[in-house]
């Protein structure tokens, strides 16, 4: 077998996350980081010596040795900057969200295609541990038939950051962690959606969303919710999925939880009313000793350098790229659905 074609990258925008992409790829075999570009030199001064720094990002498309870019610059740069990549013959992994609306995408996805060059974005989250482990209790039905799948992120910081603070530049927490979150949810849950409820809130940031709750209604009668708030001032990331066989926890992105089982079901709550703390009950008092037992989450692989080992195969023809363009336009989509509910304090009917 002949030996695979490295990603001779460029890093076009070396802020936070170029860094985090040459920070990540250091140690990938399959990956030769041949130049960056930013136009701001100070943020360049941490390159290693060999790579090539350029502070305009035409003059980086021109070093013919690049075969890929990864696009890093804010959202309202994606398309210029991709479409420009694609003419010069460069694959292009684009940072989320992909684009400022699905009109700008659909045209990123017509010039990648009319060029002939990859050209997939950078949902990496889709390998973090956590999603990984509820996604093997989705598809085994390891809980049974489901009916309800919860996603939940709180923060303590509250404050947007650079130029994330800025609504015309694409910020606000749903173009930022929400991608992700959105879709990580849709790449689990196999079936069309009917409705999106949406509430969206500014808490502390005057311009742009730093809470969300949406409900999702699957058409295959699932339920989900993903509620993310940056002021909760109580740290958290969290999963839930109940079913008819048990429920499914976990609490932390390492994937720490459980799965929680009954022994049996009651065909009526007891006759026998409990006292608690709140008062009088019978649905709600405490189980009988041995009635729930619990069982290990099951084991998953789970590293973000996959997502680049996955773009290696397919630019070597080896696997089709795991994030599509029909998916990432999914969730341009759904955004645009949840802003309309969020908008108008309505239910909004979905494909």
């Amino acid at each position: 077998m002949p030996e695979a074609k490295k990603i001779m990258l460029g890093i076009i925008g070396y802020g936070f996350m170029g860094h985090e992409h040459a920070n990540a790829l250091e140690k990938f075999e399959g990956v030769k980081i041949l130049a960056v570009c930013d136009n701001n030199s100070k943020q360049m001064e941490d390159v290693k010596q060999g790579v090539l720094l350029f502070q305009d990002y035409h003059e980086i498309l021109k070093v013919q040795e690049i075969n890929t870019v990864i696009v890093s610059v804010p959202n309202p740069l994606h398309k210029e900057i991709t479409i420009a990549a694609a003419k010069a013959g460069k694959n292009v992994i684009c940072e989320k969200p992909a684009a400022m609306s699905v009109e700008e995408f659909d045209e990123m996805v017509r010039v990648t295609r009319e060029c002939g060059v990859l050209f997939t974005v950078h949902h990496q989250r889709r390998w973090d541990r956590d999603y990984l482990i509820m996604k093997e209790v989705y598809d085994r039905k390891a809980v049974g038939d489901i009916y309800l799948i919860k996603s939940q992120l709180y923060g303590v910081n509250g404050n947007m950051h650079d130029w994330h603070v800025y609504k015309e530049m694409g910020g606000g927490m749903l173009y930022d962690w929400g991608v992700h979150l959105i879709d990580q949810m849709l790449h689990m849950v196999d079936s069309k959606i009917d409705t999106i409820y949406a509430d969206m809130q500014n808490v502390i940031n005057k311009e742009v969303d730093d809470y969300f709750k949406i409900i999702i209604k699957f058409h295959n009668q699932i339920t989900t919710e993903i509620e993310l708030g940056t002021y909760y001032l109580t740290p958290k990331r969290a999963w839930f999925i109940g079913g008819k066989g048990g429920s499914a926890i976990i609490e932390g992105f390492a994937g720490e939880g459980k799965i929680i089982r009954t022994k049996h079901l009651l065909e009526n709550v007891p006759g026998k009313i409990t006292m608690t703390s709140s008062g009088p009950t019978r649905s709600f008092g405490p189980p009988e000793p041995g009635l729930l037992y619990e069982e290990e989450l099951p084991k998953v692989k789970a590293a973000h350098i996959d997502y680049f080992v996955n773009f290696q195969n397919a630019l070597n023809g080896r696997e089709e790229l795991a994030v599509k363009t029909d998916e990432v336009r999914r969730v341009l989509l759904f955004m645009d659905a949840v802003r309309k509910s969020a908008g108008t304090n309505e239910t909004v009917r979905f494909e």
